[in-house]
């Protein structure tokens, strides 16, 4: 049985993770109870700290990169308006220029720089949401599951995986998160894993971070002082607590945030010059992909930097010109934004080793615009890959004329990419095996790096490297 075979009869077997469950068959209905039942009882007779037993399929990832930079455009972009362009007679902006590069139909006018970027970059065409809400979509693209199905109200991002996987990697004297989260004040966290491995949140500013200068604070003195002052009052808190792990979460906290206070790295990773934000747009996502930038070029511990870039949803007045929020005005952000560093992490020679992922939740209807002058949800849309290995100036799959719907899978299962293919390429450019289970979990279940990788229901793209 092929690996399409596999997915159909999984498909056939399992209803669609959004159908009711009193309309469920009955059969998933009562295994839902036993695990439910299982999964309680052994919460509560079995309290003590198990060890992260796993269990692996023997997988080889292609180990490419030592990074990885995903960025969320949050709302779902319009896919037929950007990397996935469709023209319509009529509907289509005649400045947007539309041009044939390397095979590649481009809107070289709404998006210019990443048209001068697209030898950079491999396109996926034939990706497929799983569903339209945004909330869940977009949580479902972080945690690569359904995230009401079991264990996924406890998943983690797909950051805190890589967190955990990439710790025996930190040096002592790295500073840094391993998982940064810029503009990513909604990024899931840690799910069930210690909030050790939890993304570190924070909102790029010229001035770097908030409180980072002893000075700030009322000086180095002042600022020892009141760590030891924490120390006495909390460490007793710390041993033998009835509270469990949270008090040491926060000891974690406390002892990551001294270490970056002063710290000359910090300065330099966090905090940029105006020319060098005009440089990268001069906006909130041009200045979060600098920041990335830097970050990764510090080299202080972080392989994980999320970037959410909202305010595609664009039920109304789509391509309306700036100063309103359309597709002009995202898309000029995100084109000054991304170009830029793409263009800095091949000039200083960090491309190769970082994955560069870019997606939104799903995409957006085709063809005419609505009576709103908008498009409005729908499930095709794409993904796009740089960097790590990747081959550039490819595309994987292709739509229909209309972009409605997949016309060739154009990979080796043979069917759409989903969220969770999207999830094991990830890990398998980082060197991290996709079919991993944890032990760990506090129902006893096992999690499951990727849910069915271990039936090769899901996996990576391995297209994408040519």
């Amino acid at each position: 049985m092929n690996a399409k075979e596999r997915f159909d009869r999984f498909q056939q077997r399992w209803p669609h993770p959004h159908t009711p469950f009193f309309r469920r068959p009955h059969w998933t209905r009562r295994r839902f109870f036993e695990i439910l039942g299982a999964g309680v009882t052994g919460c509560f007779l079995d309290r003590r700290a198990q060890a992260a037993e796993t269990l692996t399929q023997g997988a080889t990832p292609k180990n490419t990169a030592r990074n990885c930079i995903f960025i969320l455009l949050s709302g779902a972009p319009s896919h037929m308006d950007t990397f996935d362009l469709k023209e319509v007679a009529g509907v289509t902006p005649t400045d947007f220029a539309p041009q044939t590069i390397n095979g590649i139909r481009f809107p070289a006018g709404l998006l210019p720089k990443m048209a001068a970027q697209l030898s950079n970059v491999a396109i996926v065409r034939s990706m497929r949401a799983w569903a339209l809400v945004h909330g869940l979509a977009q949580t479902w693209t972080q945690i690569g599951r359904n995230p009401v199905a079991a264990l996924g109200d406890i998943a983690p991002n797909i950051g805190s995986i890589v967190a955990i996987e990439k710790d025996p990697e930190r040096l002592p004297t790295h500073v840094f998160p391993t998982f940064l989260a810029l503009n990513s004040g909604g990024a899931t966290g840690s799910g069930y894993l210690s909030t050790r491995y939890a993304p570190f949140k924070a909102t790029p500013a010229a001035t770097g971070l908030r409180n980072a200068s002893s000075t700030a604070l009322g000086g180095a003195a002042v600022l020892n002082e009141r760590f030891a002052l924490l120390h006495t009052l909390d460490d007793p808190l710390r041993v033998n607590s009835p509270l469990g792990r949270p008090p040491e979460d926060m000891d974690s906290f406390y002892s990551g945030a001294r270490a970056m206070i002063d710290h000359p790295a910090v300065a330099s990773a966090f905090s940029y010059s105006n020319a060098e934000s005009e440089r990268y747009g001069a906006s909130a996502f041009g200045n979060a992909c600098l920041v990335a930038k830097q970050a990764l070029a510090g080299n202080q511990g972080t392989r994980y930097v999320q970037i959410t870039f909202g305010g595609w949803d664009m039920h109304a007045n789509i391509y309306a010109p700036p100063p309103a929020n359309g597709i002009y005005r995202l898309g000029r952000w995100l084109d000054d934004g991304l170009a830029a560093l793409l263009g800095d992490l091949r000039s200083n020679g960090q491309l190769n080793e970082t994955l560069v992922v870019v997606m939104g939740e799903f995409g957006r209807t085709v063809g005419p615009l609505s009576a709103q002058a908008g498009r409005d949800h729908h499930l095709q849309q794409f993904a796009l890959f740089a960097g790590g290995g990747v081959r550039g100036g490819t595309v994987i799959g292709s739509t229909d004329p209309t972009g409605a719907n997949i016309a060739a899978p154009g990979w080796s299962r043979q069917r759409e990419i989903r969220t969770e293919d999207i999830e094991a390429t990830i890990y398998s450019a980082l060197g991290i095996d996709w079919t991993k289970i944890r032990y760990d979990d506090p129902f006893g279940r096992g999690f499951e790096y990727v849910p069915y990788a271990r039936e090769d229901i899901y996996g990576p793209v391995h297209e994408l490297w040519g």
